[in-house]
């Protein structure tokens, strides 16, 4: 009977990329691995088995001069890499050991290959259940038990896993091993850059000796534990049940601050350890993750920014073609032209237009402007602006100040102090406290949403207009959320109200990056006073997306749908609230629609609706950003899904123990460090 020790690895680690190459002690971790397992005298030979993915050949072309065999196969049908690898090489009895745990131990190789067939079993093992460190991991069976798993599982997780149906489905006989002491809460893998620090710092303590065993670093760990702190609150197995965007996840908090660009995006915000957190593949309004599942998007659409859906054909090949044609040049791209005269179409209140590529600038630019404009440094906000120092000082002195339009939790640390009393927020439909600000500072700006989570009262807008133009004050109205949401153009239009300026992002462009800044030609050109510029302000793709954006939203009058469409969801999760005796709030234009449990457990509420749509295919948390694509067979199919998850929520306000039914952290509601 031929025993064969087949080593999975390969170089496409989520976590921790190369991580089989990675140095120990200057020599690659598979190569530790190797020629310490190389001493276990029941193994007749050793075979690493890693994927025909061209980023493995320097491993394979490593295995191979190290003098060990190297089967290369399929990249995620694990099960049949080791099918492969065994019948190339003849084997009778299998020991499968991964190529992140370095500080395998040939001798307790031996053990379980000796306790194997002392057993008479088909698969036996030291990890079910898990008694020793993990990296000790050591799996026993027969080429004749995997060979039959293959043909009676297809199952993709079975195939990555390779032997959770040898352990689980009862098909076979199964016998364990287990350490006189439980140590399963002991580290020893590689699969983070924690776990490899401290591997390092093990095999630096032996050094130059190799070949220590386990007990050995058992010890060492016993006797200093400081050298194995690093790692020790990460998961065992955490690998086996995260999707390949949340592995990713994990890796980008610790290369990017906070994880990704966007605070809205973060899976912090919707599932905490659960949330795919990133996309293969969008079309529609169905996302596909980084391991090919597909979800139906009932959540925020890109933040709001498609509303024809996902990869609209007109607008993705009017790209293309400015990708054949070229997207940057010493000249200028004349659809900025073109696209200025729209909006100004659209707005003829407007005389003038300037470009930007996000929300932020666009508000950032249209302050510079204002100021410039007016002569005045102060400015009076309502509503969400975007991140940059001029907003943010609203918080210096204050945290709370921006508390109600943005984030709770909000510190202004690297905002320049001296910008402390140039902004000043006021609150919707307030308009007292706005005539307050005014008259006790020398305002030269009022910015504000054209509504909030409510439309305007008691003539709140045209006051606002009166008092801005009978004081010298420019109105700007930030439509970067709500632009061609409920009207072709800005908001402002239904309330026949008209600002000094205004900005549009998001939608704009149905995904591609633009926003434009409009206004009166008195005040825009005090762009020409001050400096505004910008290299990427000036490609291409962006003005092309936004025109055939526009001529598709005339054409199928999008923000007439998506307004109704919004109104109904509203109706559904209404009339879903009313049927299972739950309160709701709700709030938001129709077509950024969204609700709030009436409940001391609402966060808790969110993140198990979250939870359990995920599972049904959905992302789904209180929020709908409407798109062309949410059809009613999508709105029924997602109600359909979403009526058992309020009876649960109803009978946990009955009583029963929501924290019994999430399976990881509650959502976060504002602004947290990550760590």
């Amino acid at each position: 009977m031929k025993t064969v020790a087949i080593v999975q690895a390969r170089m496409g680690s989520t976590r921790l990329p190369d991580k089989v190459m990675k140095p120990i002690g200057g020599v690659p971790m598979i190569e530790v691995l190797l020629t310490r397992l190389a001493r276990a005298r029941e193994v007749d030979q050793i075979v690493v088995a890693t994927s025909v993915d061209a980023r493995n050949e320097p491993l394979a072309d490593c295995v191979r001069q190290l003098g060990f065999a190297c089967v290369q196969g399929d990249e995620q049908d694990v099960m049949a890499r080791y099918l492969q690898a065994a019948r190339a090489h003849q084997a009778d009895v299998i020991v499968r050991i991964t190529g992140d745990c370095p500080l395998v131990d040939p001798e307790l190789v031996d053990q379980m290959i000796r306790g194997y067939r002392a057993a008479g079993v088909d698969y036996f093992s030291n990890v079910a259940p898990p008694s020793y460190p993990d990296g000790l991991d050591i799996e026993v069976f027969s080429l004749r038990a995997l060979e039959q798993a293959s043909k009676q599982t297809d199952a993709a997780f079975d195939h990555e896993h390779v032997t959770p149906y040898l352990r689980e489905s009862g098909h076979f006989r199964v016998g364990a091993e287990q350490n006189e002491q439980d140590l399963s809460g002991w580290r020893w893998t590689v699969d983070e850059p924690a776990d490899l620090e401290v591997i390092r710092r093990v095999f630096a303590h032996f050094a130059p000796d190799i070949h220590f065993s386990w007990r050995q670093v058992k010890a060492l760990q016993e006797n200093s534990p400081a050298l194995f702190k690093d790692n020790q609150t990460l998961i065992r197995n955490e690998g086996a049940t995260m999707g390949t965007g949340q592995k990713l996840w994990k890796r980008a908090k610790q290369v990017i601050p906070g994880g990704n660009m966007l605070l809205s995006k973060r899976a912090e915000m919707f599932l905490p350890e659960q949330w795919p957190a990133y996309f293969s593949k969008a079309k529609g309004c169905t996302v596909w993750d980084m391991d090919g599942k597909a979800y139906t998007d009932m959540c925020i659409m890109g933040v709001g920014t498609n509303i024809l859906g996902y990869g609209h054909p007109e607008v993705d090949d009017a790209v293309r073609g400015t990708i054949d044609n070229g997207n940057m040049s010493t000249l200028n791209c004349p659809e900025e032209v073109w696209l200025a005269e729209k909006l100004i179409e659209l707005h003829p209140w407007a005389d003038m237009v300037r470009f930007a590529r996000s929300g932020g600038e666009a508000n950032a630019l249209a302050i510079r402007i204002a100021r410039a404009a007016t002569g005045k440094d102060k400015v009076a906000v309502c509503g969400y602006h975007g991140w940059h120092d001029w907003y943010l000082s609203a918080n210096l002195g204050d945290d709370e100040n921006l508390a109600g339009h943005l984030l709770p939790g909000l510190e202004p640390n690297g905002v320049p102090g001296n910008l402390r009393g140039t902004v000043f927020p006021f609150n919707y439909n307030n308009y007292a406290e706005l005539e307050a600000l005014v008259n006790r500072h020398d305002i030269g700006v009022i910015k504000m949403e054209v509504v909030r989570n409510m439309g305007p009262e008691n003539d709140f807008l045209h006051k606002v207009r009166k008092l801005a133009t009978d004081r010298g004050i420019v109105l700007i109205f930030d439509e970067c959320t709500s632009g061609f949401r409920q009207t072709f153009g800005g908001l402002h239009k239904m309330y026949g109200v008209e600002p000094d300026m205004a900005m549009f992002g998001k939608a704009l462009g149905n995904g591609y990056a633009i926003t434009a800044t409009i206004g009166r030609r008195e005040i825009m050109e005090a762009a020409q006073t001050t400096f505004i510029s910008s290299t990427f302000w000036t490609e291409r793709v962006g003005p092309t997306a936004a025109l055939k954006t526009l001529e598709v939203m005339e054409r199928e009058r999008s923000w007439e749908y998506i307004t109704q469409t919004g109104l109904s969801i509203r109706d559904g999760w209404q009339e879903l609230a009313d049927r299972h005796g739950i309160e709701i709030d709700h709030w938001g234009l129709p077509a950024l629609t969204g609700f709030s449990f009436r409940s001391p457990n609402v966060l808790q509420y969110k993140t198990l609706v979250s939870q359990e749509m995920l599972a049904k295919g959905y992302l789904a948390s209180n929020a709908v950003y409407v798109c062309m694509e949410h059809s009613q067979e999508v709105i029924d199919g997602y109600f359909d899904a979403l009526d058992p998850v309020f009876a649960l929520i109803s009978e946990c306000e009955q009583g029963r123990d929501v924290g019994a039914l999430l399976k990881g952290p509650v959502c976060h509601g504002g602004f947290k460090r990550l760590n």
